[in-house]
């Protein structure tokens, strides 16, 4: 009976564990257990994923991308013929491409504006077909010279020794006394007459202005004091102003500057007026000032 009981102890202490002794392993047949987790340390959620091993660390995001300029706009432009180029039958023009003021202001203080013969254009006196002074194809490009135009007043720089001495500029619309004449450079105003307007600029060239609204020119410059003037500023608005009769609406421009001709000394004398209007209106239209 003793050698029963030793064996039976036996058995029993083969179904414990290095922990302890458990009832339901010798109750369950001796079948094999979870270890316990070890004191101190959490046990795993029983669906938890394996854990990963540490990987390379993620990479910065890229710096933010500095937006494109946008690009630049296209320069403006207008169709004019070239210099020289006058209208048929009207002369022989100077084909000069100087700038006889480069850098001065156009001389009306906005556009559109129009440089054609106010002569052989319509409604003028040697008009090429039937039509009045505001017909609309006097106020449309392209832009034509008409500097040496044939005229009988004298002009050095005319391949006949006369003709035209300045440029016909048509404002935005037949209307007159409502569009600004501006100082096409900082100078002092020198005379007023019955329609001339002369400016004399800190460059030593002078500017002849005709045709603007005479009264309005004595209201804006009463006395000699009122008359130095800055570029840009407005000096008169175009008409038809004629000394007592009336033109077509319209401004004419002139530009006088020192000109040796042949062996003679430089003296002031008209200058081709076409090129320095074509490049102060190409800045004009692309808004510089």
């Amino acid at each position: 009976m003793r050698r029963a009981l030793a064996l039976s102890s036996l058995l029993l202490l083969t179904a414990c564990s290095p922990s302890g002794c458990s009832q339901d392993a010798a109750a369950d047949g001796g079948a094999a257990r979870e270890p316990a987790p070890a004191v101190g340390e959490p046990a795993p959620p029983p669906d938890a994923p394996p854990t990963e091993p540490p990987g390379e660390p993620e990479p910065p995001p890229p710096p933010p991308t500095e937006p494109e300029a946008p690009p630049e706009p296209a320069p403006v432009s207008w169709p004019h013929d070239p210099g020289g180029a006058l209208p048929p039958g009207s002369g022989s023009g100077a084909v000069d491409a100087t700038l006889w003021a480069a850098g001065m202001r156009f001389p009306m203080e906005s556009g559109p504006a129009y440089a054609n013969s106010q002569v052989y254009g319509y409604g003028g006196f040697a008009a090429p077909g039937p039509g009045g002074q505001c017909d609309p194809r006097n106020y449309a490009y392209p832009w034509r010279d008409n500097f040496c135009e044939t005229r009988s007043w004298t002009n050095g720089m005319c391949p006949a020794g006369r003709g035209h001495q300045g440029q016909d500029i048509r404002p935005a619309t037949c209307e007159k006394k409502v569009h600004w004449v501006v100082a096409a450079e900082s100078g002092r105003i020198t005379s007023i007459g019955s329609y001339t307007v002369t400016l004399l600029g800190d460059s030593g060239r002078i500017y002849r202005y005709l045709h603007m609204d005479m009264a309005g020119v004595n209201a804006l410059f009463p006395t000699p004091a009122s008359r130095t003037v800055e570029r840009g500023q407005h000096i008169g608005r175009v008409s038809a102003d004629f000394g007592g009769n009336a033109t077509t609406i319209h401004l004419h421009f002139e530009i006088k500057a020192p000109v040796a001709v042949g062996d003679a000394p430089a003296a002031v004398a008209f200058v081709p007026t076409y090129s320095s209007l074509v490049d102060s209106y190409g800045r004009l239209l692309n808004g510089a000032p």
